[in-house]
């Protein structure tokens, strides 16, 4: 991977080896943050994720980020142990950044996928042994080929792209299911979608997602709680400001009581 295995190496030589596991679970309940999701839309893709982290059948906390940006153009959304997730993000940060700096040029897309795939599979170890688990989804814009992508992966670093859409975590069956029957029998593709209308199917399918699944937060209109939707184009990310996702979600989304 030229310099961005040198930054690989480099962290190696200085006795830091990513994934290593502590040894089995034992049956402890580790924190695990679900549900997320990307589907391609008119000007890119739309990555969201609840923010509900649980414990076994316990909540942890209902104001976890899952979508995380790596660089200006990519993100990773996780689904699995937070703590393990987040330092893949750091590492893939300053992995990009260095080879940012020392070749001069931006890494290709081929590249941030191979070292996603890299990282998931020093982590192999870890994610058998319930320590350390992660499914993501990573999404981002391809220059080469001028259009964005979306890539899911397994917890043994297989990489799989999503070629409309991609679902992780407990409350993914759900989402998927109504992804598939809104492609194949909607109005319209998603792929046709505004940014206005993929917003609105993302709190609806996260919202479906919290009446079936108990470990998916769903929208808490007292605490002003709602899911992180990032949107990913050629001019790169944009987080959905919290007034959008209220109005939209009181417009198009909430009940009429």
């Amino acid at each position: 991977m030229g310099m961005q295995g040198d930054f690989f190496q480099l962290l190696k030589a200085q006795g830091y080896h990513f994934g290593a596991s502590g040894g089995e679970s034992h049956d402890q309940q580790f924190t695990t943050a679900t549900t997320i999701l990307a589907f391609k839309y008119r000007d890119g893709v739309l990555v969201a994720g609840d923010r509900r982290a649980t414990a076994g059948n316990m909540v942890m906390y209902d104001r976890t980020d899952k979508v995380l940006e790596i660089d200006r153009h990519s993100v990773m959304a996780i689904a699995g142990v937070p703590a393990t997730a987040y330092e893949m993000v750091r590492i893939l940060e300053h992995s990009f950044k260095y080879y940012r700096r020392t070749q001069l040029q931006e890494l290709s897309f081929e590249g941030k996928l191979r070292a996603v795939s890299k990282l998931l599979k020093d982590n192999v170890a870890a994610a058998l042994a319930g320590t350390g688990a992660v499914a993501p989804i990573f999404a981002g814009y391809d220059f080469e080929q001028e259009t964005a992508k979306i890539y899911f992966y397994d917890i043994l670093g297989a990489e799989f792209e999503g070629v409309e859409y991609a679902v992780s975590g407990s409350g993914s069956p759900t989402i998927r299911g109504i992804l598939h029957y809104v492609n194949t029998w909607g109005d319209q593709l998603l792929s046709a979608m505004t940014e206005e209308q993929s917003t609105v199917q993302a709190l609806r399918l996260l919202t479906s997602a919290a009446e079936f699944d108990s470990a998916t937060g769903g929208v808490n209109r007292e605490a002003n709680l709602y899911p992180v939707i990032k949107l990913i184009t050629a001019q790169g990310i944009r987080t959905m400001p919290e007034p959008d996702l209220k109005r939209h979600f009181e417009a198009s989304v909430a009940r009429s009581v």
